[in-house]
């Protein structure tokens, strides 16, 4: 039986109330968080960590005349953001790129290392809004001032960046098992997870998973003229023991 005019309206003032409440939390809950940072000061920050990488890249050219320059940008950036977790990396930056003034320090395999990973995680979109750039910037802090003074001792790795990781790691791991049962299996999402993984452990100096991860990438690089085919037996049985590799590194380490 249909409801009558008089006992819809009814419903209609006794539902006002709720649907008021939510109509009034709704712009609330599609409203984005307020960034840490200023914007403008921040996409200064941005666009000069990406020209930091891009110097940083061409380190065998002429890119080593353009990092010092960089560097004394993001200085100069991290004064005005107030921060002290940019001004800490950004001094750290410039003392770990004086030792590239001696003569053979591109040899460095630690040196190397260690600016590859913050220059790289400096110049990912949005990374000065994650929500572990503070520990990640004092983290790589620690690490570069390890460089500049290598008799420092070892680095402590804290716990909510291992948590961090864990959790980055769980998702590459996924996506790598998810790419190896497709049909056909996807070498391209392979790799991809395999790279994003390695940049991961590099941040953290996790060279065993680095190691293991890059040898994942090399077996799915392609070379002109030629494919991946992930499913010839050979090539898909070493990429399924590459990844259960990584799989125990990193449960161990959880």
């Amino acid at each position: 039986m249909a409801a009558s005019d008089a006992e819809l309206d009814a419903a209609r003032a006794a539902l006002a109330p709720t649907l008021e409440a939510t109509a009034s939390i709704l712009p609330w809950v599609a409203k984005p968080p307020e960034p840490r940072f200023p914007p403008e000061p921040a996409g200064r920050w941005q666009a000069t960590s990406v020209r930091l990488a891009a110097a940083w890249a061409d380190r065998p050219g002429p890119g080593l005349a353009d990092l010092r320059p960089a560097i004394f940008a993001l200085c100069s950036i991290a004064i005005e953001l107030a921060d002290s977790d940019c001004l800490r990396l950004s001094e750290a930056l410039a003392s770990a790129t004086d030792r590239l003034e001696t003569p053979g320090s591109l040899d460095d395999a630690r040196l190397v290392t260690s600016l590859s990973a913050v220059i790289e995680c400096l110049a990912e979109p949005g990374n000065l809004e994650h929500e572990a750039f503070s520990e990640r910037a004092r983290h790589f802090t620690a690490r570069l001032q390890r460089c500049a003074a290598p008799q420092a001792g070892p680095l402590v790795r804290s716990n909510a960046l291992e948590r961090i990781f864990l959790i980055e790691a769980g998702e590459c791991l996924e996506q790598m098992n998810d790419a190896l049962d497709a049909l056909p299996p996807d070498a391209y999402g392979l790799k991809t997870a395999a790279a994003r993984l390695a940049r991961q452990a590099g941040m953290l100096e996790l060279e065993d998973i680095v190691t293991t991860a890059g040898e994942l990438v090399r077996l799915l690089t392609l070379r002109a003229g030629e494919s991946v085919d992930l499913e010839a037996a050979a090539v898909r049985d070493r990429a399924r023991s590459l990844v259960d590799q990584l799989d125990g590194a990193i449960a161990a380490i959880g």
